[in-house]
């Protein structure tokens, strides 16, 4: 039924209502009508019929959308009818000198049922009686609170919705066997195993959108002990601003189950640093230096160099910031390599960048060992190149994205991006650019990292390959490692070496078995193989050295190491002699040169 049929049925539908229902209340009370006049009658029916039509257009009363009709609509109508009762009293007095009090008493019943009644009836209906051809399956809410009720609603009132709510489970005992909308608590978080049975769960929705990323691991932990889907519910926020529905859930994410909530920045200070200035990032197609990129222009630079090697990730994150940004601030793509070093010093001289985020590098643990000259190019010399550049021609703070394989490390890629720290803590030592350097943990979802791969091997039918069973990492999301980058450009002094407060290291074997379910299958119908450590891997990481370790946090969740003196003449030795010996000669050499820094500088000092 299009709106204005629906309008003029629901007008005269109340027009009959109010015309006849004083007569009603004036009936029950007297039959014969000897009482009252019956001008008196007609009169106060007239005026019921217009102050209704009136007030009814004041509030709306027509414009509401009845089969989703709650207490605020009821309040509309209880508003309307009163003051058109209201309204008739008053014309009484004003006419006959008299109020009747219990007819309009009578009427304003009469009007509520009738009037109401007529509204809600049909709410009922289309809930009760018109039915959906969606196959319902049942839903587990996690959250009894504001979230979990307003999902509740929205999923009942919507036919079109696949899901029936039929329980919540929360760990507030006073909820407990509490009914909401129907909906009754049956336990507590603990529980969700028996509930998902005896109710017989297709999906396990949480709707507790502030849960710290610990509390969601553990209400996982539960989940993941059936066969049911495990959904999110969306921020209250986004819900309220109109980014997305009550109903738009998505899938737990591996992100979700480090255990450690996001780093919260200074928004102040970074916009400070940022806002109208040239931002370099280095690298800028990756996917830490693509995800810097997106994160700076958020504060409206002056101008962002997207530099890389890479013709087509280049190309890729500049025309991806051009449709958000063209209009903002200048966006300059340079094709370029930073072991090129006349290349690199004419870009900083033409462009003059007031901050650089270093991220081109060489991250592949097993490939560098193969490859241990090129890692010293690309990581040792690369990023003295940039480095050199950036004091040459004033850049104000240079930071360097690290590792934590840059600790005791095993393995080349690890030693060259130490021996990158040492290049840039001896030019800090000298220079009006501040030089710092950012630790990371392994990186969820960048190139060369574990989750790319386990999905791919899940896709295929698995086996997933994990090195060892006790093999621990530290992890972190893409977001969260470029925003640790900003905060440390903010923070630096000079010569610091920045790393995140990471929680605890998580098992890899721990991580495929959650993204296994996470992808809708069992450990046994995708099975896990182990295959032995690779070369250069170690067991665990750590993110700073014995001799490094600092205390004190700079930042919530974010500290600084001390800086250690090393012998840097060794590390000129290797930058301008590296082409003139074999790679094996160059493996162990970095190695050696990366954790020996004490030995070497007592050396020096005797």
């Amino acid at each position: 039924m299009d709106y204005s049929k629906r309008v003029s049925l629901l007008m005269g539908m109340d027009s009959i209502i109010v015309l006849f229902s004083i007569f009603i209340g004036y009936y029950i009370l007297n039959p014969y009508f000897s009482i009252y006049s019956l001008e008196m009658i007609i009169i106060s029916s007239l005026t019921l019929l217009i102050s209704h039509h009136v007030f009814a257009f004041i509030y709306r009363l027509y414009h509401k959308a009845w089969e989703y009709a709650s207490v605020g609509e009821l309040v509309t109508i209880v508003k309307s009818v009163t003051f058109s009762i209201g309204t008739a009293a008053i014309v009484q007095l004003l006419v006959s000198g008299n109020v009747y009090v219990r007819v309009l008493f009578i009427t304003w019943l009469l009007h509520m049922c009738l009037i109401g009644g007529s509204r809600f009836s049909w709410r009922i209906v289309r809930g009760r009686l018109i039915k959906s051809n969606v196959t319902k399956k049942n839903a587990l809410i996690i959250g009894a609170g504001s979230a979990g009720t307003m999902l509740v609603r929205q999923l009942l009132k919507n036919n079109d919705s696949e899901l029936k709510p039929v329980a919540f489970v929360d760990d507030d005992a006073k909820k407990q066997k509490l009914q909401i909308y129907g909906v009754t608590v049956l336990g507590k978080t603990e529980n969700i195993p028996e509930i998902v049975n005896s109710k017989e769960i297709d999906h396990i929705i949480i709707a507790i959108p502030s849960l710290s990323k610990h509390e969601i691991q553990k209400i996982y932990q539960e989940c993941s002990k059936t066969k049911a889907q495990t959904k999110i519910m969306p921020m209250i926020e986004d819900i309220v601003t109109g980014k997305v529905s009550v109903n738009q859930f998505r899938d737990v994410q591996v992100e979700d189950l480090l255990g450690r909530d996001p780093v919260q920045l200074d928004i102040q200070s970074i916009s400070k640093k940022l806002s109208g200035k040239t931002i370099l990032v280095t690298g800028a197609g990756g996917s830490i230096g693509s995800e810097i990129c997106r994160q700076v222009s958020k504060f409206k630079p002056k101008k962002i160099l997207l530099l890389g090697h890479g013709e087509n990730s280049i190309y890729s994150i500049d025309m991806e910031l051009r449709n958000r940004y063209q209009n903002e601030f200048e966006i300059i793509p340079i094709i370029a390599d930073i072991q090129d070093r006349n290349r690199i010093f004419h870009v900083m001289e033409e462009h003059k960048p007031n901050v650089i985020y270093h991220a081109a590098a060489h991250k592949h643990v097993p490939l560098m060992e193969y490859n241990p000259k090129e890692a010293v190019k690309n990581n040792v010399i690369g990023t003295k190149n940039v480095a050199e550049a950036a004091d040459t021609f004033g850049v104000g703070t240079f930071v360097l994205i690290s590792s934590d394989k840059a600790v005791n490390p095993t393995n080349v890629m690890g030693s060259t991006k130490r021996i990158a720290e040492m290049v840039i803590q001896e030019l800090d030592k000298h220079s009006q650019t501040k030089f710092v350097a950012v630790r990371f943990g392994n990186v969820l979802g960048s190139r060369g990292s574990v989750i790319p791969l386990f999905k791919k091997q899940i896709q295929v039918g698995g086996p997933i390959t994990v090195t060892h069973p006790e093999m621990t990492r530290y992890f972190m999301t893409i977001p969260e490692a470029s925003r640790l980058v900003m905060q440390a450009g903010t923070l630096a002094s000079g010569g610091e070496i920045f790393v995140l407060d990471m929680g605890e290291p998580v098992k890899i074997v721990d991580l495929a078995k959650n993204l296994i379910r996470l992808s809708g299958y069992t450990e046994e119908e995708i099975g896990i193989k182990y295959s032995g450590i690779r070369p250069g891997e170690k067991m665990y990481e750590e993110l700073l050295g014995k001799n490094e370790v600092d205390s004190e946090a700079v930042f919530p969740k974010i500290f600084v190491g001390k800086s250690v003196k090393v012998n840097y003449s060794r590390v000129s030795t290797l930058i301008e002699d590296y082409n003139d010996y074999d790679s094996e000669y160059i493996r162990k050499y970095v190695l050696e040169l990366a954790n020996k820094e004490e030995e070497l500088l007592i050396t020096n000092t005797n």
